[in-house]
């Protein structure tokens, strides 16, 4: 992450809103106000290697210029003197607790090197009802990281050797706390003198850049409403020749107006006339392919309930869920006295 945006900060921020931000922060984030708590000790250390950096005038100028923010592992300092000839004023001149802080308790700086793996994304996909039944492909649109083109991940370019500019060539630069005087590693050329990588101006030092991308998802038929599909490697990229996050789907399967899915089987209701379900008859049940023939026995109760084997849902082993049919009894609307007579005489006949 960006040091200034670390710190809530703009590139232009002075000094004095530089240590403000720092005091600040730990007063929230000190392990010593968040004991146990690791992940406000990690985000402390950050926060405390940003601030060693762009309060510095040479390190700031360096990382502004493309250097490195710091090097792997612990900063180290070297008491070299007193200087009286000048001393820092305002918002340079250090307290003694700062001071004996950054001496007796040097910050670990991030290991920026280390692979790191790239986060999941999420997305979902609705589908209608048949769709799922068939399977179909559909093209996804994320926003994700992917390696820089420009420097290949690595976050810095190679440069034509020179003598580094901030140090001058000594590998060491001086920092001050009133009139005492600190010698530090540079952190532009990690104390060789030299500088032969520059920050990669096209990711800002990240080694990734954000685009929009397509990605095609194979949705296989007989997938179910809220199932959830991983397409590897799509992702986020990952860092130092770390793997890719993968991608993940949710299905949405949009309900259908004449089946009801339960696991792999298939639910409708087939409504019949009284006559029908009395004397019996043959129906053509809708089915997902074309409609079925099915044989209504006399004497057919509502609620009554048939089995048609392997004509529900398509399963992801390859075989077939069955489809239920519900028998509802349709009940006549009795106008005439002809109709009513009739209803009459058969609930005589039959004891109804």
């Amino acid at each position: 992450m960006d040091l200034y945006t670390l710190l809530g900060l703009a590139p232009t921020a002075s000094a004095a809103e530089i240590k403000r931000a720092y005091r600040r922060l730990s007063r929230r984030y000190h392990p010593d106000i968040n004991p146990g708590d690791r992940a406000a000790e990690s985000l402390y250390k950050r926060i405390a290697e940003a601030y060693e950096t762009l309060v510095d005038p040479d390190r700031r100028r360096s990382y502004d210029t493309g250097g490195e923010a710091s090097a792997a592992g612990a900063a180290t300092f070297e008491f070299t003197g007193f200087d009286f000839s000048a001393a820092a004023h305002g918002p340079q001149a250090a307290t003694f607790t700062e001071l004996f802080a950054e001496m007796l308790h040097p910050v670990p700086s991030a290991d920026t090197g280390r692979p790191q793996q790239g986060a999941d994304i999420h997305a979902a996909v609705s589908i209608a009802f048949d769709e799922s039944m068939r399977g179909v492909e559909r093209q996804v649109v994320v926003v994700r990281q992917d390696v820089c083109g420009a420097c290949g991940g690595a976050g810095a370019v190679r440069t034509p050797e020179g003598r580094c500019a901030p140090c001058q060539g000594s590998g060491a630069v001086r920092w001050a706390r009133g009139h005492m005087v600190f010698t530090k590693s540079c952190a532009a050329c990690q104390g060789s003198g030299q500088q032969r990588m520059q920050r990669c101006a096209a990711c800002a030092g990240h080694g990734l850049n954000v685009r929009s991308e397509g990605v095609p998802v194979s949705i296989p038929a007989g997938v179910h409403d809220g199932a959830r599909l991983r397409v590897a490697d799509r992702g986020h990229a990952g860092r130092r020749g770390a793997r890719n996050g993968d991608l993940y789907v949710a299905i949405q399967v949009m309900p259908h107006h004449v089946f009801r899915r339960q696991g792999d089987d298939l639910h409708l209701t087939l409504s019949i006339g009284v006559h029908d379900a009395v004397l019996g008859t043959r129906v053509d049940v809708p089915a997902l392919e074309e409609p079925v023939r099915l044989r209504i026995p006399p004497g057919t109760q509502a609620g009554q309930r048939f089995r048609l084997r392997e004509r529900g849902a398509p399963t992801l082993a390859g075989g077939r869920g069955d489809l239920i049919v519900e028998v509802r009894i349709v009940l006549p609307q009795v106008v005439d006295e002809r109709g009513k007579e009739l209803m009459r005489e058969f609930g005589k006949l039959y004891g109804i």
